[in-house]
């Protein structure tokens, strides 16, 4: 318990250090029909870049871990883009297959974004990412390494599925150990889409009953969960487990895959 609570104070201070990117996204978003894939490793302050604009963008995707040591989802990299480089992204949509984190961000508010065009502060970051790597030391490197015990395991039969944020903390303990384990899962993206929705689930800047934008997305994750928003919550439809709290689902992921 207390190990894991330093985990998510680590999380937590490792967000902090991105100024708040990765908490809010449009309660709209333009989710495109084929699922959007991305493979990379929580660690990597350039994948990080990429994952902050999908919360913004409130875009769900298919994440397929690629840490270092990794067996499963680097070597396909290197079939499809011919070099082990992360992120890469394939849009199935408009069949395009890209390296480059910033390459990715055009072409993702290009074709998810309300304009087509790049905000200037997601246009303009620093070729090495200090802020970002910071973010990585300070969250203790989680995430970049594979976990030894699970490279003789083979991949689950079904995507497991992870609703959360970017910058959620909890969410992002869970994403460290599925990527550590090259699970491959789908993501879920629940960011704040107003203020009202900002704070815990249990402490919202909002006092009272917690009401979702009419119509927004989290309305209707709400009827998914059955109850009121909380991340991380996890699916695994190989076992037909449905939990949330990330100490339960770390705890879970390990004993059922590692």
């Amino acid at each position: 318990m207390v190990m894991h609570q330093i985990k998510v104070l680590q999380a937590l201070a490792s967000s902090i250090t991105e100024g708040g990117r990765g908490v809010s996204g449009t309660a709209f978003p333009k989710q495109p029909e084929k699922a959007l894939q991305l493979y990379e490793f929580e660690g990597s302050p350039f994948c990080r870049r990429v994952r902050e604009v999908m919360s913004l963008l409130n875009l769900d995707y298919e994440v397929y871990p690629c840490p270092k040591g990794g067996q499963k989802y680097r070597k396909v990299v290197q079939e499809k883009g011919g070099k082990k480089q992360f992120p890469f992204f394939i849009d199935k949509n408009t069949g395009i297959e890209m390296y480059e984190s910033q390459d990715i961000i055009h072409y993702l508010f290009k074709h998810y974004g309300r304009t087509g065009k790049t905000p200037t502060k997601f246009s303009t970051y620093p070729k090495i990412p200090v802020v970002a790597f910071v973010g990585t030391l300070i969250n203790g490197a989680r995430g970049v390494w594979i976990n030894e015990k699970s490279i003789q395991r083979e991949a689950p039969a079904q995507l497991l599925e992870l609703w959360g944020f970017e910058a959620s903390p909890f969410t992002r303990v869970v994403r460290g150990v599925l990527t550590e384990l090259e699970l491959p899962f789908i993501f879920h993206n629940v960011p704040k889409e107003r203020w009202q929705d900002m704070g815990p689930a249990l402490l919202r800047l909002k006092p009272g009953k917690y009401e979702p934008l009419k119509g927004g997305k989290r309305e209707k994750v709400i009827e998914i969960m059955g109850r009121d928003i909380q991340v991380p919550y996890l699916v695994d439809p190989n076992t037909g487990v449905k939990m949330f709290e990330s100490e339960k689902i770390v705890k879970y992921l390990k004993q059922q895959y590692a």
